[in-house]
């Protein structure tokens, strides 16, 4: 007869007896691995050990997974020397359970049905402890424990709950963490460019970077004018462009190329950044676009490019003034929803932290804290921009540094890369001599002619690689930055 209780709804608190569970289900499963190890293939990314009740399965499929994964046979007859001194397989009969199990084997065409039901078993159990946790903890009244931080945990827990089947990850063995450290080696191998995290479509700063890595967090800080929400939006729409699904090498579905793309813009309208965008697609000068002042040929490019958009996965929140861990509701939400790659604030310093303080550089701390988190719980890189203080101006060379940054300590500490946008054309520009003194025209001609169309992103801090300039295009007509060719790279381009 199926093992299956269940808790019922006068009991106060789950016992170990009563949490759900099915033994017999267990036990079929495992036997059908022991008798046919390609059955673990059809289940591998739905079942884990920590779904198993019994301890003893859990270290049964453990080991067999170990050997199946070495490609090395997994049967009663080689786990036998593994468990030779196991205390709860000897309460179960010894290795002659392992043969009992083989016995009890289910044709593999039904292993997926158990596999899923120790799975769903597996979360409701999780999920009776959760709720008695968060029963305990509201019931226990302090002092330093804010029941809206209270929320935001349990979200948290329960979010992890729906993704991976567990609320609490807790201690990862070495093991484990290599194994996953060489799959996105193997990863960056496989994959065109060598490149271990999202693309950003500018081949440089790819190069520099590596791409934009899983769980990092990226600044990209600036002063007004030098194009932060330009590069970013860029690079918004070549990672939603280049999206496509699939199945990556740890055998799980999601994005092979590009990614979905999270927005959050508290500055401008979802409206006015879409018009940036459709700018840059359909090389229709923006303030053209607002005018509607186009010619027949750039109003048909403006709808196509339109169209082509359509199907882009780059989603908007424009809601002003987000606090902290209502961004990470959301994004939560859009990764349960649409799936999610990777996500952009525009801007770090316009969003409010949680706790009531008038303390401007603790609530920053929390906010970038709180950005370095939803990186590392999501497993995506999170890109916020940031304002750059005002004595950037007060240099002779207007070249930003980490000390620039607003409120720096806690944004240079959390940011895993830290990158600043610069136009020296920008500044060039208001340096345009008198037009009578034609020796200083001359030469501030000949400046601008160098800095035109050009522009820099200097990455002055990153953990995982080398600091340094990568020079960039920029057109300001359609507010689009490019790779820039260099002298040397002309004559292929024209040949």
């Amino acid at each position: 007869m199926t093992e299956v209780t269940t808790l019922r709804a006068a009991d106060p608190a789950p016992t170990t007896e009563a949490l759900p569970h099915n033994i017999e289900a267990e036990q079929q499963l495992l036997g059908a691995i022991l008798t046919n190890n390609d059955v673990y293939d059809r289940i591998a990314s739905l079942v884990k050990p920590e779904h198993f009740f019994e301890p003893v399965h859990q270290r049964i499929y453990e080991v067999a997974i170990a050997r199946i994964q070495k490609n090395a046979l997994a049967s009663p007859v080689t786990l036998k020397a593994y468990f030779e001194d196991d205390e709860g397989l000897k309460a179960l009969g010894g290795p002659a359970y392992l043969v009992r199990l083989a016995g009890a084997a289910i044709s593999a065409y039904a292993a997926r049905d158990y596999a899923q039901m120790i799975h769903d078993l597996a979360v409701r159990r999780e999920l009776m402890r959760l709720g008695q946790d968060i029963t305990e903890r509201a019931r226990t009244i302090s002092v330093d424990d804010d029941p809206n931080e209270q929320i935001t945990q349990a979200e948290q827990r329960l979010y992890k709950l729906a993704e991976q089947g567990a609320s609490e990850k807790g201690f990862v063995s070495f093991l484990k963490a290599t194994t996953e450290a060489v799959q996105t080696a193997l990863a960056a191998y496989q994959r065109d460019g060598g490149l271990a995290g999202i693309s950003t479509g500018l081949i440089d700063l790819d190069k520099k970077l590596g791409g934009l890595h899983p769980s990092d967090l990226l600044i990209l800080a600036g002063r007004p004018s030098m194009g932060k929400t330009s590069l970013a939006t860029n690079i918004a729409f070549n990672i939603a462009k280049a999206y496509k699904k699939g199945i990556r090498p740890d055998g799980t579905e999601g994005a092979i190329s590009g990614g979905v793309v999270g927005f959050f813009s508290l500055e401008m309208s979802a409206e006015q950044l879409a018009a940036r965008i459709l700018s840059e697609a359909s090389e229709v000068p923006s303030e053209q676009i607002r005018r509607g002042d186009m010619t027949e040929a750039e109003f048909r490019r403006f709808v196509e490019a339109a169209k082509a958009l359509e199907a882009c996965p780059l989603y908007i929140d424009d809601t002003p003034a987000l606090p902290i861990n209502q961004v990470i509701a959301r994004c939560r939400r859009l990764k349960r929803t649409h799936g999610l790659d990777v996500v952009f604030v525009d801007y770090l310093q316009l969003l409010r932290g949680t706790s009531r303080t008038d303390n401007r550089v603790q609530e920053i701390a929390e906010i970038s804290m709180g950005l370095k988190a939803l990186a590392k719980e999501l497993n995506i890189p999170v890109v916020a921009l940031s304002q750059l203080s005002r004595q950037v101006e007060n240099r002779e060379d207007k070249r930003p540094q980490l000390s620039d940054l607003r409120e720096s300590g806690s944004i240079e500490q959390d940011a895993d890369v830290v990158m600043f946008v610069f136009r020296e054309e920008y500044y060039r520009e208001r340096e345009k001599p008198a037009d009578h003194d034609l020796e200083a025209m001359a030469k501030w001609q000949e400046i601008m002619e160098q800095v035109h169309g050009k522009a820099e992103v200097i990455i002055g801090k990153q953990r995982h690689g080398p600091i340094g300039t990568v020079e960039l295009s920029f057109d300001g007509r359609f507010t689009r930055f490019g790779n820039l060719i260099k002298p040397w790279q002309q004559g292929a381009e024209g040949s």
